[in-house]
């Protein structure tokens, strides 16, 4: 008796053990047969998502992500309504929609991001200015459903120009995620309502809603997942059908389009499970990137419109393109649960939104190129595709980035983390935050993350909960990471499976409890095949750029809002000296100290250098345009002496070289393949 009672103690406690095990191992994402009670996702029929949103009260940036978010909020675009004529309230469309004499994109453009960072920063000023604009977006509702200024509703010869609402849309979304406020489903339910007795011969009939559909359908998928009205699966149907046809091509090659727009066939998808509506996206950004994106940064030589034989990394792209590009890639990620597409955003954030703007974000600009050396007042067209002053940095200029690059830092920060079906949370984007998620049946958990990512491959998140609670922690890896490593509580684990996009950590939770993640980073050499064999140095997600003295000029502007040229004052025309075998055997990373400013993309603050090797190139000069000569093919003959030279985060450089020739000499004067 008293030995079967021990077996049977023995094996209690072995499956015990078991249970409490932490369970380690790769996987491609969460199971999306479960569901998560906790948090709203897609309702049926809609295709489950591996990635659910989390609501905006659960996040709280720190560290450098914040100190984006307050300079934001002290910069101009805290005080547009004092600098923007389409912010002034006295005749604004939006404050008096049957009246006024302006008001159609500016004012939902800058809100986007303006509400988003109030409630991010719990700013009760910001917020009262927020709510401002949303109850009179709420009142201007008509009888039947049309909400806005009148005055667009008959703007396009006589029919509704639905553009500037589906801005509008997504600020109210947002207002309801952080108030719940009963009205704003109420006024969506009504709009979407009018919107059905459009004919089809009449919707879309511009070419702004035409072209960002894509932007309306997601307002209407998410009212659905709120409410589960089923008529609003085929006003969705219909949005989808008189959309530009994104599904079958890349249909347009403006930069903020395409970079807006190119993601709705896969939001599409998630009705229509067409397996070829989802694929459709990843061909249009392989498609653009192979015509116009031999270059790093993660986007593409547009300017405003791209053009056939303009693909040279001293080509633009708008600071609007780059955060609606951040905005698609977030969307991608939790429609899809493919990080392919969170290595992306995180290559436009680090690498070419910081550069955009003066380091205070007190202005910016409207272009900004892998290859830049200079950035002043001048008209650069036709290098550039546009007339005017495209390259300086002018907080009372460039009127669509000056309004709508807001929401690229506010967006970003909310979504650093995830809830999965399968009732756990998932670390996306890493950066120092705090994270608060329900978890289980319900259990509220307090996550802490401290990094330096992406300047450094360590993240520790520490677990905080009021009891012990089973779920299932994901971390990312990223696409460049090929050995992560990870360590529970001090104790390093071996990671079962093949490496897939997830590391999915499965174990009951205590408080105190600690993951340590390690994203081992070293330098990596990408080549520009199609772009003259040119090439760039990366580590980890960072893309490395020459190191160029910057001096500011005033160039007008106010005292209090200036506008600055930014001129070289030091060389930048240097090609690389690559070391043995073509490899970068020859480049040293310099390690210094973190800023105590949290502001790491600035040359001061840039905790990272890389010291490389390089020659001049005489003849590589400003061309007639007054932009970056186009690049020789590589590899390029030089007789000038080599040099040291200083390789900084291509996000710190707001004068930059990111795109290099490569220097031949002798038996190495090949095209190289790294």
């Amino acid at each position: 008796m008293n030995a079967r009672y021990a077996l049977a103690t023995a094996f209690s406690l072995a499956i015990l053990g078991t249970a409490a095990r932490a369970e380690v191992a790769f996987v491609s994402g969460p199971d999306v047969a479960a569901k998560n009670p906790n948090y709203v996702a897609n309702r049926e029929p809609l295709t489950a998502s591996p990635l659910i949103k989390l609501p905006i009260r659960s996040v709280e940036p720190r560290g450098w992500l914040r100190k984006q978010l307050e300079l934001e909020a002290q910069g101009f675009t805290g005080h547009l309504g004092e600098i923007s004529k389409f912010l002034g309230k006295k005749g604004n469309s939006w404050l008096e929609p049957a009246g006024g004499d302006h008001g159609w994109e500016e004012v939902p453009y800058w809100l986007k991001g303006y509400i988003n960072l109030a409630f991010l920063l719990r700013d009760e000023a910001m917020i009262g200015e927020s709510k401002t604009w949303i109850d009179a977006a709420i009142r201007s509702q008509l009888e039947d459903g049309w909400f806005g200024p009148q005055s667009n509703r008959t703007r396009i010869q006589g029919k509704a120009d639905l553009w500037p609402n589906m801005i509008m849309l997504f600020c109210l979304q947002d207002y309801h995620d952080y108030t719940a406020d009963p009205r704003v489903p109420e006024l969506m339910t009504r709009y979407f309502r009018y919107l059905t007795t459009i004919p089809e011969q009449d919707f879309f009939p511009d070419y702004w809603d035409k072209m960002r559909g894509g932007d309306l359908l997601s307002s209407i998928y998410w009212l659905y997942n709120l409410q589960g009205d089923p008529w609003l699966m085929d006003l969705a149907a219909k949005v989808h059908r008189k959309t530009a046809r994104w599904d079958e091509d890349v249909v347009n090659l403006h930069n903020v389009n395409f970079a807006q727009a190119f993601g709705e066939p896969t939001t599409y998808w998630l009705q229509s499970k067409n397996p070829a509506n989802r694929q459709a996206s990843y061909r249009n950004y392989d498609k653009m990137r192979d015509m116009y994106g031999q270059v790093p940064g993660a986007l593409y030589g547009a300017d405003e419109n791209a053009r056939p034989g303009y693909d040279d990394p001293r080509q633009g792209v708008e600071t609007c393109g780059m955060v609606e590009f951040m905005l698609s890639s977030e969307r991608l990620t939790w429609i899809t649960g493919d990080l392919l597409w969170a290595d992306r955003c995180e290559d436009v954030a680090f690498n070419m939104l910081p550069a955009a703007l003066t380091a205070d974000l007190k202005a910016l600009r409207y272009f900004t190129a892998p290859n830049l050396a200079v950035s002043d007042r001048k008209n650069h067209a036709p290098g550039f595709q546009n007339d005017g002053a495209m390259l300086d940095m002018n907080p009372h200029s460039h009127r669509c980035c000056q309004h709508n690059w807001a929401h690229g830092w506010p967006y970003y920060a909310e979504h650093l983390y995830f809830a999965t079906p399968d009732r756990g949370v998932a670390a996306v984007l890493y950066t120092e935050n705090k994270v608060e998620a329900k978890v289980g049946d319900g259990v509220a958990v307090t996550l802490e993350q401290q990094t330096h990512y992406p300047f450094s491959g360590e993240v520790r998140i520490g677990v905080h909960t009021d009891k012990p609670v089973r779920f299932p922690l994901y971390l990312r890896v990223p696409g460049w990471c090929s050995k992560p490593a990870v360590a529970i509580c001090g104790k390093p684990e071996k990671i079962e499976g093949e490496s897939k996009s997830f590391v999915r950590i499965d174990r009951e939770w205590s408080d105190g409890d600690e993951v340590a993640l390690t994203l081992p980073m070293e330098i990596r050499l990408r080549q520009w095949a199609k772009n003259h064999n040119s090439v760039s140095i990366d580590r980890g997600p960072l893309t490395y750029s020459l190191k160029i003295g910057e001096k500011y000029e005033r160039a007008g502007g106010t005292d209090q809002w200036p506008a600055w040229e930014i001129l070289p004052t030091t060389p930048w025309n240097y090609g690389l000296v690559l070391g043995k075998g073509d490899s970068p055997s020859n480049m040293e990373v310099v390690q210094k100290s973190w800023p105590a400013n949290n502001m790491p993309f600035t040359h001061e603050g840039a905790p990272l250098e890389i010291r490389a090797c390089g020659k001049r190139i005489p003849e590589w000069k400003l061309d007639q345009h007054g932009l970056v000569a186009v690049l020789q093919d590589s590899p390029v003959a030089s007789e000038q002496p080599e040099e040291s030279i200083v390789l900084i985060p291509m996000g710190a450089a707001r004068l930059r070289i990111s795109s290099f020739p490569v220097i031949g000499q002798g038996d190495n004067a090949h095209v190289w393949k790294p």
